[in-house]
């Protein structure tokens, strides 16, 4: 299956590098991407890979629980 999408889908089109260090691979995620997700420190991302090579990452949710702590 291969995602198919529109042009007038995408918002923005980023590129970072990958850092290895030890058992680690980290990226960098663009300021841009950063304020469209709207992330803050700790929440979470789901990366999902397909046969094609074709990567989605989603901001994972908030649960109802974690929504109420501050």
């Amino acid at each position: 299956m291969v995602a198919k999408f529109s042009s007038d889908d995408i918002l923005s089109i980023e590129e970072t590098t990958v850092t290895v260090r030890a058992y680690r691979h980290r990226t960098t995620i663009p300021s841009k991407i950063f304020r469209l997700l709207e992330l803050k420190q700790g929440d979470s991302l789901r990366w999902v890979a397909l046969r094609d090579g074709t990567i989605f990452i989603r901001k994972v949710p908030e649960s109802p629980s974690k929504a109420g702590e501050t």
